[in-house]
């Protein structure tokens, strides 16, 4: 019956089959908290730090050692965000989204570049990484991302954009399937929170950049 059909198909179906629980679970939490930071809800980091806890051990299986370590830092920013979304605004207000300052980039961009380099390199030499420039890529990537999602930076929704609509088709093709799908629900709910994040920078014009 699908002996014609795309190798996506078959990664599918064979994925319905074995039903892979636990990674329908990380995706079920990842997709709540990608919604909830979209909405500005602070409840997006708890949900967050269970979808993160899970792939750490998923990605480590699957040989995306990269991502695995990820993770962790995921974990640690996904506490930190909580804290700044709660308490990091103005005498500890809640966080206002803002514009993402010029010493933002100044920091986040050679980080991309060293840690994509860097990382990609022992990748290489130490691992059996199949695509270890690329994982090194994507994994710098979501560290910037996900570090100006902290602070509320309404830049973090660009760099999500990029990154999952690379995630997607290389997860396909490894036969990840679940989660490229999820990936690609994060590539709509992305497009969701920029523009409901920009919004957000329309209803406080004086807090747009901060000092």
């Amino acid at each position: 019956m699908f002996a014609s059909a795309p190798g996506w198909v078959h990664a599918l179906v064979e994925a319905v089959r074995s039903t892979r629980p636990l990674e329908l679970v990380a995706v079920a939490f990842g997709l709540v908290s990608v919604y909830l930071s979209a909405r500005e809800r602070i409840a997006s980091w708890p949900t967050a730090i269970v979808n993160v806890g899970i792939y750490a051990y998923l990605f480590w299986i699957w040989k995306w050692y990269a991502d695995a370590g990820l993770q962790v830092v995921y974990l640690v920013l996904s506490v930190y965000g909580w804290y700044e979304w709660r308490y990091g605004g103005a005498r500890h207000a809640p966080l206002q989204v803002t514009r993402a300052t010029r010493m933002d980039w100044l920091i986040a961009a050679p980080a991309f570049v060293l840690a994509a380099i860097g990382v990609g390199r022992v990748l290489d030499v130490y691992t059996d990484s199949p695509v270890p420039y690329l994982d090194a890529s994507l994994t710098s990537a979501s560290l910037v991302a996900q570090w100006l999602m902290t602070r509320k930076r309404i830049e973090n929704w660009i760099i999500w954009l990029a990154a999952d609509a690379v995630y997607v088709p290389v997860l396909m093709r490894r036969g990840n399937v679940f989660t490229a799908l999820q990936y690609a629900v994060f590539l709509l709910l992305a497009a969701m929170g920029w523009i409901g994040w920009r919004r957000s920078l329309r209803a406080h014009p004086t807090d747009a950049r901060p000092a």
